[in-house]
């Protein structure tokens, strides 16, 4: 069983907001997993639980407010009696480009304070974190992860939290290191199948990294238009051409 939780802060007012980006990736697997709206109030979160394919979730989002998401975390954990390498925690970072994603196996909490509050309650920073770029604030930090995304910004996001809910799924199945070499190179942007400002596939400027994934595609509903369009049950895609999309 793998603990992934997502930070956010709950009630109307924090819907969709940037700090929200972990919620959200948890409610992009959700989706996948077919339990929307099937979590339950427990342990100061709302937690779903299950068989996701291969996968053995349990997929969290603390309702204490960020600051104090480490007591969610704390009782999680204790119920499920599982240790700290099992738990993957999954947050939005203002210092990553919009998009990039980076996975590691621990490290401190970058300012991010539902992070310092689960380093506080756990005494370690030895757990796995999986930070989402939400774009650099170019104003004040608090307004820009409180503030949503912009009309220009929501194709992206689609294919942000598809790219993110990929690299949880890795992450569960074969491990941080594997799951961060796959992943951390991955970027909105250049030599895609959308053109500029949409995920793709980027050119490895090292040959000694293993080339950066495109985006799985879900279950289709419907057929491909003339211009390769198709719609998904996550939103509208644009399908690679065959002989470059991933296998599930």
């Amino acid at each position: 069983m793998k603990i992934v939780v997502g930070l956010g802060n709950p009630g109307r007012q924090y819907e969709g907001t940037r700090h929200n980006v972990g919620w959200m990736v948890l409610d992009r697997i959700a989706e996948r997993a077919g339990w929307s709206g099937k979590a339950k109030a427990r342990d100061a979160a709302a937690v779903a639980r299950g068989r996701h394919g291969d996968l053995d979730l349990v997929l969290v989002k603390p309702t204490t407010y960020m600051n104090l998401s480490g007591l969610a975390v704390r009782k999680v954990l204790a119920r499920e009696r599982a240790p700290l390498a099992d738990m993957l925690v999954v947050v939005d970072d203002f210092a990553l480009p919009m998009g990039r994603l980076r996975l590691r196996e621990e490290g401190s909490a970058g300012g991010h304070n539902g992070l310092r509050s689960i380093i506080g309650e756990m005494g370690t920073q030895g757990f796995a974190r999986l930070r989402v770029g939400i774009g650099d604030p170019g104003q004040r930090a608090v307004d820009h992860v409180l503030s949503r995304f912009g009309p220009s910004e929501r194709a992206d996001l689609e294919l942000v939290l598809d790219a993110a809910a990929d690299a949880v799924e890795d992450w569960a199945r074969e491990g941080t290191s594997r799951a961060a070499n796959r992943w951390n190179p991955w970027r909105l942007g250049a030599s895609d199948v959308g053109g500029p400002g949409h995920g793709g596939p980027v050119e490895a400027t090292d040959p000694t990294l293993p080339a950066p994934p495109t985006l799985r595609i879900p279950e289709r509903e419907g057929k491909p238009d003339k211009n390769g369009i198709v719609r998904t049950l996550t939103g509208w895609r644009k399908l690679l051409p065959p002989g470059r999309r991933d296998r599930p």
